[in-house]
């Protein structure tokens, strides 16, 4: 690869440069500061911003996003501390799904065949009732699918099926997942 021969070729960052940088100068380190802990503070900033966000969702300090016009949460999602959405491509999050602390989704990789190192961006589908514990990494194209578990420090590059615990690097199925009623 040759880096001086980078380019974005047909990719954008789906918003507007005055909105790009009013992101990056004010929004994210509002959003991201551990001075202003209230969730419901967070998810108006993402809103202000184009993000589409649901009902009861709990955002703790430090968490980046990206690009929040390409951010979709359902209701009643939890987001841990320092987890880190980089979404170059669309991250969707379904309903009741927790994102647990230091949690890495990457929607973004790279042709590492190709002289110019192309970007290739891909979305993040994480369904109903899903866990994804502290630490683990999401990679780009990945669905999980609905109550799947990707456990501690675990790598899913391929996506998840449901109601199955996944552990390891890379992602292996464990065991699956018992119902849980209410």
């Amino acid at each position: 690869m040759y880096l001086d021969r980078y380019t974005l070729g047909t990719y954008t960052p789906g918003a507007p440069v005055w909105k790009q940088l009013l992101w990056y100068f004010l929004g994210e380190p509002l959003f991201r500061t551990y001075w202003l802990p209230i969730s419901q503070l967070k998810v108006w900033i993402l809103r202000s911003f184009g993000a589409t966000v649901g009902r009861s969702v709990c955002i703790k300090p430090g968490v980046r996003v990206k690009f929040p016009w390409r951010l979709t949460v359902g209701d009643c999602v939890w987001i841990g501390e320092n987890a880190w959405l980089d979404n170059v491509a669309p991250i969707a999050i379904e309903s009741h799904v927790c994102i647990s602390q230091g949690v890495y989704l990457c929607t973004g990789n790279h042709d590492w065949s190709a002289s110019d190192f192309k970007l290739i961006p891909a979305p993040i589908h994480i369904e109903q009732s899903s866990w994804i514990a502290a630490r683990a990494t999401i990679g780009p194209g990945v669905t999980v699918g609905k109550g799947a578990v990707l456990s501690l420090g675990s790598v899913a590059g391929r996506s998840l099926q449901p109601m199955t615990i996944y552990a390891g690097n890379p992602a292996q199925p464990i065991k699956q997942r018992a119902i849980c009623d209410r």
